[in-house]
């Protein structure tokens, strides 16, 4: 195995957000078919670390990225795709040896996606899967001076390898006041070897997801996953179940997400985009809405008022992806979410 740093011309700084976990491409199916044989398709760059990565620099963040591309046609193009958004790469290692992850992605008529299968992989699995803890460590001081926030995911944890890298990640922002924000995307294809009609984790891929869920000061989650993990979707009750009482928010689609942040409680409307091409993204964007409001405010100094604000401006950014395909490229500037709340009538519950 050999994992080398992808050479970047110019030392970049470090930067207030790093991004840990994977990048790869998302093949989207035509609306109602079957990505690996109906045509036409489209690849998008996606994998959510990633996502929130993109997102939070087209907002204006300053971010670094951390994780493992193929030394292929696709890992380069997403190289030179962070470096347009001006992200921090130096964190980002290219593997000789296995390819860039490509996702089969099904959408439905009205466009939300199922995960399928994986295409690509040449019998040592894919980049993604082997992110280097040397070169973890190597980099992490370039990176993490001027740090916040560390954003994860979970997919990592299913790679032993990556697994081993993004454990360090984690212990070290802990042990140097880094605040981590976990959403917990569980993607239940990227654990098991075989297929599987059950969507719920098992009981060993649960207790490999409390491994970093005890040290989040933000989980963000999906209500099916909530309910699967925490047998509640309270984000109150989720809160106390962890001993360092993380902020919580729970989305739900379409419908109001309930949050609890600085230990006050509250629900907020969703957003309705005019027309919903493709939900691809939406979660990884209302993500980096919350981290981008949350860089200018301490966790601690939240009111209601504040609070109800970044939860707006988080659902903002998710629905403005919907009206676009893939994760990335319909990614919101600030002015697009000023305009979208503007023009929202909508409130808090």
């Amino acid at each position: 195995m050999k994992n080398d740093f992808i050479d970047t011309q110019d030392s970049m700084k470090s930067s207030n957000v790093i991004s840990v976990g994977e990048a790869l491409i998302d093949r989207l199916g035509p609306p109602g078919g079957d990505p690996s044989r109906d045509k036409p398709v489209t690849d998008c760059f996606g994998g959510a670390p990633a996502n929130v990565a993109c997102a939070l620099s087209r907002l204006g963040a300053s971010v670094s990225f951390m994780g493992a591309l193929g030394n292929d046609l696709i890992g380069k193009d997403f190289k030179n795709l962070m470096i347009d958004r001006g992200i921090n790469i130096v964190g980002l290692q290219e593997d000789k040896l296995r390819p860039t992850r490509i996702v089969l992605v099904r959408r439905e008529d009205d466009g939300e996606r199922v995960f399928g299968g994986f295409e690509g992989e040449k019998g040592l699995g894919f980049a993604d899967q082997a992110i280097s803890k040397k070169k973890i460590i190597q980099d992490w001081q370039l990176v993490s001076k001027k740090a916040k926030w560390l954003i994860i995911g979970t997919i990592p944890l299913a790679s032993e390898i990556s697994a081993d890298s993004f454990l360090w990640c984690v212990e070290k922002a802990c042990n140097s006041g880094i605040k981590i924000a976990i959403d917990l995307n569980w993607r239940p294809t990227f654990w098991r070897k075989k297929a599987s009609k059950s969507l719920a984790p098992t009981l060993e891929e649960k207790i490999q997801v409390n491994l970093i869920l005890k040290n989040a000061s933000l989980i963000k989650l999906a209500k099916e996953e909530a309910e699967w993990f925490f047998d509640s979707s309270n984000p109150r009750d989720i809160s106390f179940s962890l001993s360092q009482r993380p902020s919580v928010i729970v989305t739900d689609g379409p419908r109001p997400v309930a949050w609890y942040l600085n230990n006050i409680y509250g629900q907020s409307n969703a957003i309705s985009p005019s027309s919903i091409i493709d939900t691809t993204g939406a979660g990884d964007a209302f993500t980096a809405g919350l981290i981008y409001k949350l860089l200018s405010i301490d966790l601690d100094e939240i009111n209601q008022k504040i609070a109800q604000d970044i939860i707006q401006f988080a659902i903002a950014c998710g629905a403005h992806v919907c009206k676009g395909v893939g994760a990335i490229n319909p990614q919101p500037y600030l002015e697009d979410i000023d305009n979208l709340l503007s023009l929202y009538n909508g409130g808090i519950s």
